[in-house]
């Protein structure tokens, strides 16, 4: 086994353990995760709309990039050949369209409708209960970096793929080299928020309370790329063109076309103008026109003439951030001290409640409080989340600061959803130390959460189930 993949495997071990003691920990404790937080009978949801001051043009895209985005593709559509589900509805529906995992995984029905055997070769980590999952391998064979998402399923076997014999990666290899790690979908509620907040911003806002955050090991950052290849400590920022990378569980991704494009060729499979390769190249697997996706010139309007990734990009853009609740659960008395608990032991340094957009040709972005609770950055988590993937300047232990707008109702946490339990997600934010160098950087904010009395732990679960 060669070194690299070696440092892997205490990763994965670390992990493990640290579960075991937050398993520990949450048992003795009477503060308790409040569940996922449900919306009244009556009440309009709290998440899925399209956000306040659109017009009445924009709002047509809305509603287009809606009904494209939850539409599932076929064989016909360029689904495939690898791909691992057919919609982006079936990933990010909970607790409505836009969303992240929901409960029940549909890709067990997907795999099955094709069939049963490819299921059985993900059985390990794809189950009915959830989450939906993506893997990704940490090495080549060879030993060298990897990092790329190895689709689950294949087309063989499906209505219109005559003819296409595809064997399924060897999951069960990687999984016993410890070479396979997972993601699940992250929401993208309030995306076209974020997608406005300026450079300028999230730069000023990261040299806020520089001191404080130094002292307690908070550096976050994403490096930089200059002239010369050379790197500096400043935040995640593209090779190419120096702008800061804000969407994806490591801030990967700069804009919403980009990730839509991304997760289109890479979770279904399907190609477009943006991606125009398939990744699979295999002659009798292809049955749709390469790229899959592209421009209509001859459309009898605009709107049908958008590209998919075009539409998943609006509908993401002009779609609402989540509604949190002012007194579900535990009353407001309770929300209003967990908020006070989480400025106080200073979660909020890295999870800045509000950042500010810039100037937009969209009325409705422009100029408006996005209060997403993140600050966009990528943060070393320490050695019980790192995963061993590094993506664009995001290295193996460190993943953006996930927004924390709509955490009520999420079912799943974490970047691998290992948990539905509130207080283990919080509880594996520390890990490492800085006697061996490799401390998360949540380390000494965890440590002020423990110490907490169990009514303030339980105020600020409260709050962050109120989000």
């Amino acid at each position: 086994m060669n070194s690299k993949l070696q440092y892997t495997v205490p990763v994965l071990v670390v992990a493990g353990m640290f579960l075991i003691q937050a398993d520990f920990v949450s048992s003795q404790s009477r503060a308790r995760d409040p569940g996922v937080r449900k919306d009244p009978a009556g009440a309009p949801p709290s998440a899925g709309g399209p956000i306040d001051g659109l017009t009445p043009k924009e709002l047509e895209f809305f509603d287009l990039g809606r009904e494209d985005f939850n539409e599932k593709e076929d064989v016909g559509d360029g689904l495939g050949p690898r791909m691992n589900l057919d919609g982006c509805g079936g990933c990010h529906s909970q607790p409505a369209i836009g969303g992240t995992s929901p409960a029940l995984n549909p890709q067990v029905a997907f795999a099955n409708a094709a069939s049963p055997s490819q299921l059985s070769e993900v059985d390990a980590f794809i189950k009915p209960k959830g989450p939906v999952r993506e893997a990704r391998f940490v090495q080549n064979p060879d030993g060298t970096p990897d990092g790329g998402v190895h689709a689950l399923f294949t087309i063989t076997g499906r209505e219109g793929a005559d003819n296409c014999r595809l064997d399924q990666e060897d999951f069960d290899r990687e999984i016993d080299r410890n070479n396979v790690i997972f993601r699940i979908p992250t929401p993208v509620f309030g995306a076209g928020l974020i997608e406005q907040i300026p450079d300028t911003t999230i730069l000023a806002n990261r040299g806020h309370s520089a001191t404080r955050k130094r002292d307690l090991g908070i550096h976050g950052h994403a490096n930089f790329r200059v002239s010369g290849r050379t790197v500096s400590g400043q935040a995640n920022k593209n090779g190419n063109d120096g702008t800061i990378s804000r969407f994806g569980w490591k801030g990967q991704n700069q804009t919403l076309l980009l990730f839509s494009g991304e997760a289109y060729n890479v979770e279904m499979g399907i190609s477009s103008e943006l991606f125009q390769v398939e990744r699979d190249e295999t002659p009798s697997c292809q049955f749709a026109d390469v790229p899959n996706d592209t421009q209509n010139f001859e459309a009898k309007n605009a709107h049908t003439g958008t590209t998919a990734i075009q539409n998943f990009a609006n509908f993401q853009r002009f779609l609402a951030p989540p509604r949190p609740s002012t007194y579900m659960p535990g009353g407001a008395e309770s929300i209003r001290r967990g908020r006070t608990q989480f400025e106080k032991i200073e979660c909020a340094l890295c999870h800045t409640p509000t950042l500010r957009t810039g100037n937009s040709t969209v009325e409705a972005l422009r100029y408006k409080d996005a209060n997403l609770f993140s600050d966009l950055l990528v943060h070393d988590m320490g050695p019980g989340l790192a995963d061993g993937v590094s993506q664009g300047q995001a290295g193996p232990s460190e993943f953006r600061t996930s927004p924390l707008w709509g955490l009520g109702q999420r079912i799943f946490f974490l970047h691998d959803g290992r948990t539905a339990d509130l207080l283990e997600a919080i509880a594996a934010h520390q890990s490492g130390s800085t006697r061996r160098g490799d401390a998360s950087e949540a380390n000494e904010v965890i440590g002020k959460f423990n110490n907490l009395r169990d009514s303030e732990k339980q105020d600020l679960l409260n709050f962050l189930r109120s989000l």
